[in-house]
């Protein structure tokens, strides 16, 4: 989108509060795996600020929407 940041997979990890180098982000991730059924916003590994905040910038289709769909992707190695 013309005009927005590109956010980055690290951003959107500081931005949830989480720890935001690359190494926490894969280790998230490895530790966090989703069944191929499970959407990334039900997902218990969340809080319920952090959920809002994923459900509410992709429902606005916002510029967090591209690293979210990124991050719901890596969650999902059998999708």
């Amino acid at each position: 989108m013309l005009g927005e940041p590109d956010y980055t997979m690290n951003d959107l990890f500081a931005q949830l509060g989480l720890d935001s180098s690359d190494e926490a982000i894969d280790n998230f991730i490895e530790n966090n795996k989703l069944a191929k059924e499970e959407a990334l916003i039900d997902s218990n590994i969340w809080s319920d600020n952090q959920r809002m905040f994923l459900q509410e910038e992709w429902r606005k289709d916002a510029a967090w929407v591209e690293v979210i769909d990124e991050l719901n992707v890596r969650l999902h190695p059998d999708a």
